[in-house]
């Protein structure tokens, strides 16, 4: 990969300058950005369902200062593509094309107790950051795209996934996004995942007049919640499993014929989610066998890998951070315990990438009401834009030096055949 642009021997002073010009163009539009956040905070939309958050996005982009290329419904009904730079192979140059990601999807119930419209700000806002300090450069950086991505369904479904499979993350060179938490930190380890749908099948009977002639497949069901939670017992501490009863039965005088169960496997590997799985199912089998049900598994459609660490990426966006007062945690238990699941993981597979964790003000868990409004509260704007600007500053850092981008790959691959090396085993 060729340079992109020569600094000279005044490297790092006119580096910094870059990144304090950054910081005051990301600080210029924040009313904006938190109009942009506001908006999809006030109205959350569940998975593939997002119109609200994406027409307000693509609309957000389409107002910006002209350069914006803007593809609504990108591959989905609900993704978007913005891009500024030139296209890949134009003059004969190789393009370095830098991608940040926008997820906006919320939860059922407690609307964006996750956060997902910070996540969407924080996206907008590190390419505007960047963008605008590349094009007023007296000798503009030929070569350099940014582009952003509109991913829905991050949590049910794996909008990402399907991202992936039909090309969207070709010709990007590294990926950045950053997601709400309760403290500053550049890597958590984000688990494996896979849903599976478990049915029970069995047969009604009047409770009190002939129970001995139904087939119970609520007591299958419970059979399987109650295997599993044995099975605890002789799984790594890394690995989680969690589930509910989403179906038990109609009257308590009617012997429940149909019984459904959501069940989440998650291991801190992608190579050991099939090992979990396989052990579940046995567990699922053996309460139909005991109750005399028909079983039925239905696994969704995609699976959720292990979010790959990035230590280059990881390094320089601590360094980003810390320059602008984030405080990352050195907690162990923090950092060595696993956290939830995302398609992120997915991403770090084909293209290399981070995924660090922000505070935003708030002590509340994620996935609760408390944590919605703290996601919607004007004290997070602050955090969320700082987040934002150590982003794009990183991205900065990986263009300005090619040696420091070829590492980044290089950290992305053997982190991957460390991980494939796994499943071959």
């Amino acid at each position: 990969i060729p340079p992109v642009w020569e600094l000279g021997s005044e490297f790092e002073a006119q580096l910094q300058q870059c990144k304090e010009k950054l910081g005051q163009h990301v600080d210029s539009v924040a009313e904006k950005l938190c109009s942009l956040s506001k908006a999809i905070w006030s109205e959350p939309e569940l998975a593939y369902q997002e119109h609200q958050a994406h027409s307000t996005l693509t609309r957000f982009f389409r107002e910006q200062d002209q350069g914006w290329l803007v593809q609504s419904r990108y591959k989905l009904d609900t993704a978007f593509r913005a891009e500024w730079g030139p296209a890949r192979g134009d003059s004969g140059v190789k393009v370095v094309n830098v991608g940040f990601l926008c997820e906006y999807d919320a939860l059922e119930e407690i609307g964006h107790a996750c956060g997902h419209n910070l996540i969407a700000e924080v996206g907008a806002a590190a390419a505007l950051g960047l963008k605008s300090v590349l094009e007023k450069m007296p000798n503009p950086p030929v070569g350099v795209k940014v582009t952003v991505i509109g991913t829905p369904a991050e949590e049910d479904g794996g909008g990402k996934i399907d991202l992936i499979e039909a090309g969207a993350f070709e010709d990007l060179d590294v990926v950045f996004m950053a997601h709400p938490s309760q403290e500053d930190a550049s890597y958590l380890p984000d688990m494996a995942e896979h849903d599976v749908i478990v049915n029970y099948y069995g047969k009604t009977s009047h409770a009190a007049a002939y129970p001995w002639k139904g087939i119970n497949a609520l007591d299958a069901a419970v059979l399987a919640y109650n295997n599993l939670s044995l099975l605890r017992q002789q799984m790594k501490p890394d690995w989680r499993l969690h589930s509910i009863i989403k179906h038990g039965g109609v009257k308590p005088n009617i012997v429940p014929s149909h019984s459904e169960l959501s069940f989440y496997l998650r291991t801190l590997l992608r190579s050991e989610l099939q090992v979990l799985r396989e052990t579940a199912e046995q567990c699922f089998k053996a309460a139909a066998m005991a109750t005399g049900c028909k079983v039925e598994l239905h696994y969704s459609k995609h699976v959720f890998y292990n979010v790959l660490p990035n230590r280059t990426l990881e390094r320089l966006f601590v360094e980003n951070g810390k320059a602008l007062g984030m405080e990352f945690t050195t907690d162990e238990e923090v950092l060595k315990n696993s956290s939830g699941s995302t398609d992120f993981g997915n991403v770090t597979f084909v293209v290399p990438g981070i995924h660090p964790y922000f505070y935003i003000g708030s002590s509340a868990l994620n996935h609760t009401e408390e944590y919605n409004i703290a996601a919607g509260s004007e004290e997070a704007q602050f955090y969320t834009l700082r987040v934002a600007k150590a982003l794009a500053m990183t991205a900065l850092d990986v263009l300005f030096n090619q040696e420091l981008l070829q590492q980044v790959k290089e950290d992305s691959l053997q982190a991957k055949r460390k991980d494939d090396d796994a499943l071959r085993e």
